[in-house]
């Protein structure tokens, strides 16, 4: 559910010791950076009191996909969540989140920020896809989740454009 909330742009309410505080849900889980053991943002004592999701008019039009291994239900190899809107066939608004290529869920703002005006077709998914991957470092055992997450994220964007080819 973390990766549909990030592309949705959801905000996640928070009260600890210190009081309250809100902050996107794209900075609630982290990068392990030097500690791998802490995951998210929260401080000793915190709770989620409540998510907001802002009023939006295109997430109505939205698309979660997760691919996984066959024997297993629970954990995505990879997902996407996606909103779009397109107007006279060109992205009015996007967005894009990853799910399973991260430690956290992965809102793809490089790929949205290329596809916003532009042409709502395949190719334009593609490229916008090899932007936002462009950059990926697999481990040496998930090298192919770049590839499968390109490809899983642009046949979203196409079903959700109505884009055959």
């Amino acid at each position: 559910m973390a990766v549909a909330l990030v592309a949705l742009d959801a905000t996640v309410h928070l009260r600890g010791p210190s009081g309250e505080r809100t902050l996107p849900l794209t900075d609630l889980h982290r990068l392990p950076g030097d500690r791998p053991d802490i995951e998210t943002t929260l401080q000793p004592g915190e709770l989620i009191t409540a998510i907001t999701l802002p009023p939006s008019s295109f997430a109505a039009h939205s698309a979660y996909r997760k691919v996984r291994d066959r024997s297993s239900y629970a954990f995505a190899l990879v997902s996407v969540a996606a909103a779009l809107s397109v107007e006279h066939g060109r992205v009015a608004a996007v967005r894009l989140a990853l799910g399973g290529v991260a430690h956290k869920p992965w809102r793809a703002f490089k790929a949205e920020e290329a596809l916003v005006g532009g042409p709502a077709t395949a190719e334009a998914f593609r490229d916008a896809l090899e932007t936002e991957l462009a950059e990926a470092r697999p481990l040496s055992g998930n090298s192919f989740k770049v590839d499968l997450a390109h490809r899983t994220a642009v046949a979203v964007l196409r079903n959700l454009a109505g884009v055959i080819a």
